[in-house]
């Protein structure tokens, strides 16, 4: 199964990659298995997603730049509007990336 490296860019993503660049320059860990861990990690976001979330969400707002790059779709959107069943909630700006799905069983 392919993966995206999306979710490495992610608040977790990135304190993940701080953490095992501080231990492979300490010596704790080898280069190789740091690629194996972040590989992993790549694939249980994709898993953890597909199979754990099934909230929909309702995105508004005003679309200030799209982009279409290598199957890979980037939105930066304005005063947008995030509404779920119970909940709504309003950002100044957001950057959605998302890429089609099908890819990653290719």
């Amino acid at each position: 199964m392919a993966t995206f490296e999306l979710y490495r860019r992610s608040t977790i993503g990135m304190c993940l990659t701080e953490t095992l660049d501080e231990m492979v320059n300490s010596g704790t860990l080898s280069p190789e298995l740091a690629i194996q861990v972040l590989v992993q990690f790549d694939k249980s976001m994709t898993e953890a997603l597909e199979s754990q979330v099934k909230n929909k969400v309702t995105i508004k707002g005003h679309l200030h730049t799209y982009r279409f790059c290598d199957n890979v779709w980037t939105f930066i959107l304005q005063k947008a509007t995030f509404k779920s069943d119970d909940n709504s909630e309003t950002v100044d700006r957001v950057k959605i990336v998302a890429c089609d799905s099908k890819l990653l069983t290719q």
